[in-house]
């Protein structure tokens, strides 16, 4: 189905299942901020300015924070592992890959890619904190709705490790750590509640529902849980197109009362979305902001910013330009970093024997079959004609609006029957890459690689191209306009000699529907339709822009 930007509901708890047309609201008026200066809005008057989205790339569900003079954000992934990446920055607009709170997804088999498959499942909307007393951080989510999962390092880049596991699963969970330094958890779908930890954050206290959303506003859901002014706020999103906050003044517990923040406002992107389901983060100075995504199929979901004020009762305003979430504003006040970020784009050799933090596989890879030295090896590790359930494939996210990624492979190590190459990957796949059959080496251009919406394969794909090739290395090159909307296009080229491209194959249409909700992906990969044993060497992976 085609996606309607403001003409669905979407409930995770539903996650397969689009809901009815949206009714109209209004914005709250711009109001003065309160008289503290914790809660001032930001001066609006300064000579730079960012432009959003601040990243296009795929984050989505985002939980912000500060911690000293550094910015940390989490967001969904899924299947993809590692799982809940930690972004770094150190002015709200230009942001790195830290690290991942959840080093791999040991929830089952399925996400092992062993019997069963974990497509759409893992990692949804979490939440990660910081608790000051033991100078620690927290990621809490819950995962298939059976339990929840508490991650903690003293780096954002890791070592994480798990905590603990609470049998009731947190939904669409915001972890608060209060002032007295009481763990708070508010979470739900519609039905509200907030659970209070025991002081080490291992167990479930206490949990009582504390607000029912009116059948008028329909779905509330991606808790964000807050105190400010010695109020509790909890932010909550109506998808796709909304976003509500509660507040109350007797406590944590409430009882909690709801105001409106924005419905069916007009964003940043083209053809995209309405900000919405993102996270308050205050600055040094202490201005407010709302670090929000854009729906933008067949991309994904894309961080946007925009200032915050709030109105002398003490409720949150996101400031406008010319009624829609600002294309532009100025750059937040904040101290000059203390380095420069590591960009999302650009080259990597697959230098030292780790993997970066960009980088992330389509469910767990088997680490036996993988390596990292100068150069990226990856050995197949599925015997399988079918690229959705082959192990050990590697994926980066693409930059929008439009980018192109180009691996340089060496496959003299292939076998008979095996396939390697570079994808353009979701429920709707194609890639370029080399098959090895018998005596021959050939590059080709794939697609009709399908699932249906219960993420079961439905097409493994055909060869729409093909050519000879001579030598030991290939160099494999894809691009992709991920801007919002139908008919978007990813093409395939290839070279002999990393100078002159020669394209291979049609245009390939990517699709925009939403209910896969992670958006198309690079992808390397290398398996084998008969036997094991073969390998392919990546020296070189570019990610760029025009």
């Amino acid at each position: 189905m085609q996606m309607s930007w403001t003409h669905h509901i979407l409930s995770r708890r539903r996650a397969l299942t689009a809901a009815t047309g949206l009714a109209a609201g209004a914005l709250l008026p711009p109001a003065a901020a309160p008289g503290t200066t914790s809660a001032q809005g930001p001066a609006l008057g300064t000579a730079a300015a960012f432009n959003n989205p601040v990243i296009w790339q795929d984050f989505a569900d985002i939980d912000v924070i500060r911690v000293g003079d550094t910015y940390y954000a989490s967001a969904s992934t899924m299947h993809y592992s590692p799982g809940a990446p930690v972004l770094r920055s150190y002015d709200l607009v230009n942001w790195e890959i830290a690290g991942h709170s959840v080093p791999v997804l040991d929830f089952g088999a399925k996400y092992d890619l062993n019997g069963a498959r974990g497509y759409v499942r893992g990692i949804w909307a979490s939440s990660l904190a910081y608790r000051p007393s033991n100078r620690t951080f927290y990621w809490l989510g819950q995962i298939d709705f059976a339990r929840t999962y508490v991650y903690t390092a003293t780096a954002a880049e890791g070592p994480w490790s798990r905590l603990t596991t609470i049998n009731t699963p947190y939904y669409d969970a915001g972890l608060l750590v209060d002032t007295d330094d009481t763990l708070y958890v508010a979470y739900g779908n519609t039905t509200i509640n907030v659970a209070q930890l025991s002081p080490d954050g291992r167990t479930q206290v206490r949990t009582q529902q504390v607000f029912t959303t009116p059948p008028s506003v329909g779905t509330l859901e991606g808790s964000r849980f807050y105190r400010i002014n010695g109020q509790y706020y909890i932010f909550l999103t109506r998808p796709a197109n909304g976003q509500y906050v509660l507040k109350s003044s007797s406590g944590p517990f409430g009882p909690y009362t709801m105001r409106q923040v924005l419905l069916d406002l007009r964003g940043p992107i083209p053809g995209g979305g309405v900000p919405h389901q993102g996270g308050l983060v205050q600055t040094q100075n202490g201005a407010w902001y709302y670090l929000a995504f854009v729906d933008a199929y067949p991309g994904g979901r894309m961080p946007a910013l925009a200032p915050v004020t709030w109105t002398s009762d003490g409720w949150p305003v996101v400031q406008l330009v010319n009624g829609a979430w600002g294309l532009t504003y100025p750059s937040p006040a904040v101290p000059p970093p203390p380095r420069q970020v590591t960009p999302l784009i650009g080259v990597d050799t697959f230098d030292g024997t780790a993997l970066k933090p960009r980088w992330e596989w389509n469910h767990n890879p088997d680490n036996t079959k993988w390596s990292v030295n100068n150069g990226l090896t990856l050995q197949t590790a599925t015997v399988t004609n079918d690229l959705y359930w082959a192990r050990n494939t590697l994926t980066h996210r693409i930059q929008g609006p439009t980018s192109t990624a180009t691996v340089q492979l060496d496959h003299t190590a292939m076998r008979d029957g095996d396939r390697a190459g570079l994808a353009l990957l979701r429920d709707s796949s194609a890639w370029i890459g080399v098959k090895r059959d018998g005596a021959g080496t050939r590059v080709s251009m794939v697609n009709g690689l399908t699932m249906d919406t219960n993420w079961n394969t439905t097409g493994t794909g055909t060869e729409a191209a093909s050519a000879a090739v001579s030598g030991n290395r290939v160099w494999l090159r894809a691009s992709a306009d991920i801007r919002p909307g139908t008919g978007r296009l990813g093409t395939f080229s290839y070279s002999t000699d990393g100078t002159t491209f020669t394209r291979l194959g049609p245009a390939f249409s990517l699709g925009n529907d939403w209910r896969f909700f992670m958006g198309y992906r690079f992808a390397l990969f290398n398996h084998a339709t008969q036997a094991l044993g073969g390998s392919v060497r990546i020296a070189r992976f570019e990610l760029t822009t025009p």
